[in-house]
């Protein structure tokens, strides 16, 4: 009875040290794969708890995530001989589930180390071959990530489909000692030819800003001048418009009191015309002699009222007439 318990007790510690080793966990993000033998099962297991056989199967879980994978210290011979050393180089990949089976069977769980590790190493090695140090240093160095993904994801897309790299990072290599002075010297002396473009430049800004200034300045005169010269000939035109005016009018004032005078002197020379009639003048010449302050009558008075008789008296008797005439003509210059 003893020994059956024993026994018993020895199946149990039995039973629950295969169970511990049949039981595995698969983490979240992962494809569990199974051998038995050495052999790869058909069958994978998602996240979670899975048994197995112990100590005759085993597993290995695989990433189906987003990973970076690191690839250090990978040397570089460029085509002038210079032997250069990458420090790191990120590859970020993700491998598709449905094909981890197939990918596994061919390459193994360590399936990076032959398509990414050693992939990395060959691409670099062709790029660095076929590029001199200063390309591959500084000329090209931006394109040497882009260029190592897509040679990289070219052959992946035939010989791991499911596999797709999404970015490479590469960082910068370590070249010789007195080559990277030398560098540093050049790099140097661009940052001294780059101040003094720049000085160049913002001394040329500032020209073409004075430049400008004064273009604008001259721009504000020149239109300050243009309306002054404006307002001038405003002024001008107006005093011109004023004295045309003034003119107009003058010489409308002009022209009707001459055309009054005119028509003043025509009326009275047709009023003179129609008073200086015979009997008009008679009147007058009488007038004029009886205005006389004094008169000499003599043996021809007669002849001086009336006409027609003096020819006839001066016939008979001349010189007393002309005496008389002559002492009136003296009287009336006195």
């Amino acid at each position: 009875m003893a020994n059956g318990g024993a026994f018993l007790g020895f199946l149990a510690v039995v039973a629950a040290f295969g169970f511990n080793f049949s039981l595995h966990k698969i983490e979240e993000g992962h494809i569990g794969v199974y051998y038995r033998g050495g052999a790869l099962l058909s069958s994978t297991s998602g996240p979670g708890f899975h048994i197995m056989v112990p100590f005759v199967t085993s597993f290995r879980s695989v990433q189906i995530t987003m990973q970076t994978d690191e690839v250090k210290n990978v040397p570089c011979g460029t085509s002038g001989g210079v032997v250069i050393h990458f420090d790191r180089i990120e590859v970020v990949n993700i491998l598709s589930a449905s094909e981890v089976h197939n990918i596994v069977r061919n390459f193994t769980a360590d399936y990076d180390k032959t398509l990414i590790f050693n992939k990395i190493h060959h691409e670099l090695n062709q790029f660095c071959s076929a590029h001199t140090l200063q390309e591959v240093y500084i000329d090209l160095f931006d394109q040497i990530d882009e260029n190592l993904r897509t040679a990289i994801q070219k052959d992946l897309n035939v010989m791991a489909p499911g596999l797709s790299v999404q970015a490479v990072r590469v960082t910068k290599p370590k070249i010789p000692e007195s080559i990277r002075k030398n560098y540093e010297l050049m790099e140097a002396e661009k940052t001294k030819l780059l101040i003094s473009q720049q000085r160049q430049r913002v001394v040329e800004k500032e020209a073409e800003t004075d430049r400008k200034r004064a273009v604008i300045e001259a721009e504000k005169v020149a239109s300050v001048s243009k309306i002054q010269y404006q307002q001038k000939i405003m002024e001008k035109e107006s005093l011109r418009k004023m004295s045309e005016i003034e003119d107009a009018t003058n010489l409308a004032k002009a022209k009707a009191k001459a055309d009054s005078d005119y028509y003043a002197a025509v009326k009275a020379s047709e009023s003179n015309k129609l008073k200086l009639s015979k009997e008009f003048l008679e009147l007058e010449r009488y007038r004029s002699l009886t205005n006389n302050l004094k008169i000499y009558f003599g043996p021809n008075i007669p002849s001086l009222f009336l006409p027609h008789l003096a020819d006839e008296l001066h016939k008979q008797s001349p010189s007393p007439v002309q005496d008389v005439e002559t002492k009136k003509s003296s009287e009336n210059s006195k």
